[in-house]
């Protein structure tokens, strides 16, 4: 793995030892071009699939498919993800996934969009700087990369400039966009915040309109001196300490490059470090300055000590790159091996936390010493925010519309923030921290008055941001924090079951929409499923009843379709209110 430094022997080297682990180096480089060729035969056979069945599949004479992700399932099917091309300019909505057995016969497609892609011409109208200008003061900031697209997120689709504009709005809501310009009449077509934070627009505006200040409960302590690593053979993999302020004394892997020298930087898990922002907007990790220490011993519980906040943040990046890893097989964010990054220390007064695209990393803020008066650097927040850059790796969720203040909307944007919930659960469960327990609540070590800013079994309890516990025709535009609890609710039941339980000491009391009690198959279980879902079965336009279809296609997979987890799933969907009869005959048209 890239990256990775090893201790050097503090005894002779034993000749036999050192030619089985270069045996064990070229047997693990030939696995890897065998992955490598088989990934490419599964990549021709969906190509080719994708345009023999193009009735199914939408995919046109003019257009090109590249390939965005290939998985192989254990049973042997496998699913090639796609984006693509018209007379070779990038479509933006016209995602789908091709599904083949284990011998590479074409099963069916997924796909965002269900009518054909095509436009008069790709020859633009507009230039390239004028579609930057206008994409720029439409949000107030500095366009950073222009490329022509067609959008075809609407029936009809256009010919568009899409352009990345940077230094946009408020640091503590996202200062990245996306924005898309008709390439005829000059007209704003979106705007997406690139940056989708823990902390929503309307919630932050709602704190501060009613003087609400967090209260966070603190578990740290002074953290013991680590023992120093022998001064030979550097850089070497280093085991030291760290005083946190949400989790304790928590352990860390770091690389040590002297003898009084350590990094916080984690060898050992693809080079997941964390570095300080220093307070600025930083564009980029390697701007950030390194977290160095001279006894491995970090930070000490308080924000009187900068590195206080990247224990956090460095405890729970490699804590979610080890449920990933265990729970799913999934080595990185984009399961390529690489680590998670991240920036402690991000702008001025920015009271939110950020999986950025741009910078590939997190991105923590001091608080804005008002309503959070320091770093968001909880567990569960870190595992919620980085399950955000897994989702962008595979099925990319878009809201349907985002308003002037940044707040998004739409059920595939509720769905990014279910699944990331879900899974930022998941990272807590699997970490097991006694100073920051396991639950099924969201954003509990944070200090606000309720307790907690979401929940699971039963969502609305969070009045702030008025999460629905079952869906309803409003959920197709409905501000997708809020929108969340629809199936965040139907994991709940199925890892859990619906009624009175109490898990892990927290006391809990779901209601299914039709009174029927739900069985739960635990949460090992529904995580699996919904993984699958997700990476297999859904894309950048999921709604909720076709995420229901895409679990039941999942447990399907893995347990059969007559077995007690299918009807589990089933079971769940129902007890939010979405069915098969209930199912909406088309969704809401993307607005132009």
């Amino acid at each position: 793995m890239a990256g990775t430094a090893a201790a050097a022997p503090s005894q002779p080297v034993d000749n036999g030892s050192a030619r089985d682990r270069a045996r064990a180096a070229a047997t693990e480089t030939s696995i890897s071009a065998a992955t490598l060729a088989a990934n490419a035969e599964t990549v021709k056979a969906a190509t080719a699939a994708a345009l023999a069945h193009a009735d199914a599949t939408g995919v046109g004479k003019n257009e090109t498919l590249r390939v965005k992700d290939t998985l192989v399932d254990p049973e042997g099917k496998r699913h090639v993800r796609f984006v693509r091309a018209y007379q070779g300019v990038p479509v933006v909505g016209g995602d789908l996934v091709v599904h083949l057995d284990a011998k590479k016969n074409y099963l069916g497609v997924t796909r965002a969009i269900k009518h054909k892609v095509a436009v008069d011409s790709v020859a633009p109208k507009l230039t390239a700087p004028q579609a930057a200008a206008t994409a720029a003061k439409s949000v107030s900031g500095k366009a950073a990369k222009t490329e022509l697209v067609v959008d075809a997120r609407s029936t009809e689709p256009v010919l568009a400039y899409r352009v990345t504009v940077t230094d946009s709005g408020k640091a503590e809501t996202g200062v990245s966009h996306s924005v898309v310009v008709d390439a005829g009449s000059g007209k704003v077509i979106s705007s997406t915040p690139l940056s989708d934070g823990f902390i929503s627009p309307r919630l932050k505006a709602k704190l501060r309109d009613q003087g609400r200040q967090a209260k966070p409960s603190k578990n740290a302590k002074s953290a013991p001196p680590a023992k120093v690593q022998p001064g030979a053979g550097f850089p070497a993999q280093a085991s030291g300490t760290g005083a946190s302020f949400f989790a304790g004394d928590v352990p860390l892997t770091t690389t040590q490059n002297a003898k009084d020298s350590f990094v916080l930087k984690d060898p050992s898990r693809g080079g997941g470090e964390t570095r300080d922002a220093g307070g600025k907007e930083l564009d980029s990790f390697a701007s950030g300055k390194e977290f160095t220490d001279s006894d491995n011993r970090w930070g000490n519980g308080t924000t009187t000590d900068a590195a206080t906040a990247a224990v956090d943040a460095q405890f729970g990046i490699t804590s979610t790159y080890d449920y990933y890893k265990a729970t799913f097989g999934r080595t990185g964010i984009k399961n390529d091996g690489s680590g998670p990054h991240a920036l402690v220390h991000f702008g001025d007064k920015v009271g939110n936390a950020f999986w950025s695209p741009e910078c590939g990393c997190m991105l923590y803020g001091d608080g804005d010493g008002e309503t959070f008066k320091q770093p968001l650097v909880a567990l569960d927040v870190t595992g919620h925010e980085l399950s955000h850059g897994v989702i962008e790796a595979t099925a990319d969720f878009q809201p349907t519309r985002v308003d002037a203040r940044q707040n998004q909307f739409g059920e595939a944007g509720s769905l990014n923030e279910s699944l990331a919930d879900i899974f930022g659960t998941g990272v807590e469960f699997r970490t097991n921290n006694a100073g920051n327990p396991p639950n099924y609540l969201l954003g509990e070590k944070l200090g606000l008055e309720q307790k907690f800013l979401r929940r699971m079994d039963k969502p609305s309890l969070d009045v702030l941001e008025g999460t629905v516990d079952y869906w309803d025709k409003d959920s197709y535009d409905r501000e997708v924090h809020a929108g969340s609890g629809v199936s965040s609710h139907a994991f709940y039941l199925l890892a859990e079951g619906s009624g009175k339980k109490t898990v892990g000491g927290v006391e809990y009391d779901s209601a299914t929409y039709d009174g029927k009690a739900v069985a739960g198959i635990g949460r090992e279980k529904a995580q699996q499923i919904f993984y699958r879902a997700l990476t297999r079965y859904m894309v950048s336009t999921t709604d909720f009843h076709e995420a229901r279809t895409a679990t039941l296609q999942a447990a399907a997979d893995m347990y059969g379709e007559k077995s007690t987890e299918y009807q589990a799933v089933d079971a769940a969907w129902a007890g939010v209110n979405v069915t098969a009869a209930n199912t909406p005959k088309e969704g809401p048209a993307v607005k132009r």
